[in-house]
């Protein structure tokens, strides 16, 4: 019989029959997933004839294919819509998936075969994808604990049980403290608030019970409007430290979890023959070491510096007037009073012009022009929830290219921030395989009637994972694991990021009906802040770098975070962008140790940009069909360098990045 999880659907696109899904149907799939899979893998075990690429190496590459799905689908519906049936059953689901590849990577008798291969891989006529697909086999089984004994690969095996929860525990923790957490204000509270944000609180006060009061909530949206905007000196302290300090401390509280994540990682780290965990998690990154990554952060760094210090002096020069001194929760509100009097950039303006639907529909457009693609609606495809949308995906001949799920409105049973993810990766091993992608966002939702309007920053956030989308929806490869944003860590937001640029050109914003004046405005938002934006990032930076380069058996993640401040000079009047107990990136994500790949990939992504400024023309048909058929078809297939400099025909430069981010 045909399972909903497990099988394929009938549905274009295979797409899952997300409606008549239900929780207590995952743990009897994934058991079922999980024994097919074991099955195959002792079935590659027990060939009797020589290893080699197809009867190993494609063998693993083509098993698990329905656990793969059920697998992605429960992740899919636990980030975006985790209900308490899911929550409840998640631990349990990744100590499963832990304790099953586990097996995997320490069966011998497995290894034994991939190693074979690997040693006979430079004499068995492989071609480029083929042969890194055998080397990502082989080291992914050497850092998963193949070489290490017995006694060691038991250890191993409790540690990624422990992580796993642990990462489980974390997130759930982030949510729960979101999620627990208001701030109702009254008509009297709201001056200098936008109207489309008084418009969304007002909804949410009265969806639970408050009619004519005013919500916010802990997410980044909310407390980045409130701190720019708000008059009330006194609510900006209130939301910032609420949101600066979730999950350290209370009901909530992630200080443990963080300290044994670092403790275990460490252990882990040791087992395997590395120093740290950093250097573990960056063996297979464009950086290659936690030094190499520094040295960049520390290169942008020291001309930051200085320039944050001349803001917070125009700041300080605003806030004179005021009686006061520069605090964390003034930073935002006196910097939005610069570009106004100096830009006339007004930001609630810009919400009323960059609706969502609008910057959808934007993102959309620039993807026609650049690449010819072309997004139409289908609403008899069922999504997670009533907000999520489908939309089919096709090339300039209207030929299908794959599907694409977008899911943009807050809600309690997401977790915070934005995300791009897939269903289903592209493939051409067995046949032509279209992926299917998702976006995911916490913008807050207008009253009915109304549009729901994005700030700057949520618009390019927007853009930001359509174009990791493209990313996977572009990708041309044979096998699946190397298929679209499966590249290293600190090239994947190289895509996301270069994509930002088009949100924030004239051309698109002219398309949007913003006036002459808004758009020159927005077009020098960027002249004032660089050095704010740029210190917040890297404190981040540095701060998981710290904290997964520690060698200390048992770390105190409190006291490296506060040395490390300390050492660097962070500005008193700035936080870091993600405080340890609420950094899901590095604990309940894929960026530990790693995410510095944020700011890596800027320099990527500011030189590929400035090829089309080089061409005059931001829609340059050669150029993005050079960047489509050279970084986004290619995915893992070739190594990251490699793509880069075919591209932009040399190494990356990082004047562009400096120039674009006033530090030159």
């Amino acid at each position: 019989m045909t399972d909903i999880l497990l099988d394929q659907s009938d549905l274009p696109f295979g797409a899952p029959r997300f409606e008549g899904i239900r929780a207590n149907m995952f743990m009897p799939a994934f058991r079922s997933g999980i024994a097919e899979a074991a099955a195959e893998i002792a079935g590659i075990v027990a060939d009797r004839r020589a290893p080699a690429f197809d009867n190993t190496i494609l063998a693993i590459e083509r098993g698990g294919a329905r656990l793969a799905r059920v697998r992605r689908i429960f992740w899919t519906i636990a980030s975006a819509q985790a209900d308490d049936a899911i929550r409840a059953i998640e631990g349990e689901v990744s100590a499963m998936l832990a304790a099953h590849g586990t097996r995997i990577a320490h069966d011998a008798g497995l290894f034994a075969r991939v190693q074979a291969v690997w040693d006979g891989r430079h004499k068995a006529g492989l071609d480029e994808a083929s042969l890194r697909l055998v080397e990502a086999s082989y080291r992914g089984f050497v850092d998963s604990g193949a070489l290490l004994d017995e006694a060691d690969k038991t250890r191993f095996a409790v540690i990624a049980t422990e992580l796993s929860d642990l990462s489980t525990r974390f997130g759930q923790n982030v949510m729960a403290a979101v999620a627990d957490w208001s701030m109702v204000l009254d008509e009297g509270d709201l001056d200098g608030l936008p109207a489309p944000l008084r418009a969304s609180a007002a909804r949410r006060a009265e969806a639970q019970g408050k009619p004519g009061r005013y919500l916010l909530t802990l997410d980044r949206g909310d407390a980045e409007a409130l701190l720019t905007f708000s008059t009330r000196r006194d609510l900006r302290e209130t939301m910032w430290r609420a949101f600066t300090t979730r999950c350290d401390g209370g009901p909530h509280d992630n200080r443990g979890i963080v300290d044994t994540m670092l403790a275990l990682r460490h252990e882990r780290a040791g087992l395997l023959g590395y120093a740290s965990h950093a250097d573990y998690a960056l063996t297979d990154s464009m950086a290659k070491t936690p030094d190499a990554a520094a040295a960049l952060i520390h290169r942008l760094w020291a001309p930051a510096l200085p320039q944050v210090a001349d803001e917070q002096a125009e700041l300080q020069r605003l806030a004179d007037a005021d009686g006061i001194g520069i605090a964390p929760w003034d930073w935002r509100f006196y910097a939005e009073k610069v570009r106004r009097d100096r830009y006339a950039l007004d930001g609630g303006e810009v919400k009323r012009h960059l609706t969502l639907d609008r910057v959808r529909a934007a993102a959309f457009a620039c993807a026609g022009r650049l690449y010819g693609l072309s997004f139409t609606s289908r609403e008899d495809l069922p999504g997670w929830h009533e907000d999520v949308a489908a939309w089919a995906v096709a090339d300039q001949q209207g030929q299908p290219i794959g599907l694409l799920y977008t899911d943009y409105l807050a809600r309690t049973e997401k977790h915070g921030g934005a995300w791009m993810g897939s269903l289903r990766v592209q493939e051409k091993l067995d046949g032509v395989v279209l992926p299917i992608a998702y976006l995911v966002a916490n913008f807050a939702k207008a009253p009915p009637g109304s549009d729901t309007g994005l700030s700057l920053d949520e618009a390019a956030t927007l853009f930001h994972e359509f174009g990791h989308a493209l990313h996977a929806l572009l990708s041309d490869v044979t096998y699946p694991s190397q298929a679209g944003t499966a590249v290293a860590r600190d090239f994947v937001e190289f895509p996301s990021k270069f994509m930002e640029h088009w949100i924030v050109a004239p051309e698109t914003l002219a398309t949007l009906g913003l006036p002459d004046a808004l758009i020159a405005a927005i077009g020098h938002a960027d002249d004032f802040g660089q050095g704010f934006a740029t210190i917040e990032l890297l404190a981040s930076s540095l701060l998981d770098l710290a904290v997964h380069c520690s060698q200390e058996p048992r770390p105190d993640s409190r006291a490296i975070a506060e040395a490390m401040l300390k050492a660097i000079g962070m500005p008193d009047a700035i936080a870091p962008r993600h405080g340890l107990t609420h950094f899901t990136h590095i604990f309940d994500g894929g960026y530990a140790g790693a995410y510095y790949s944020y700011i890596w990939s800027e320099v990527l992504d500011a030189d590929a940009f400035a090829a089309f400024g080089e061409a005059g023309d931001l829609f340059d048909p050669e150029l993005a069909a050079r960047f489509r058929r050279e970084i986004l078809s290619v995915g893992n297939s070739r190594d990251p360098a490699e793509s880069f400099v075919a591209f932009r025909g040399r190494a990356p430069d990082q004047g562009p990045l400096l120039r674009q981010r006033g530090l030159a």
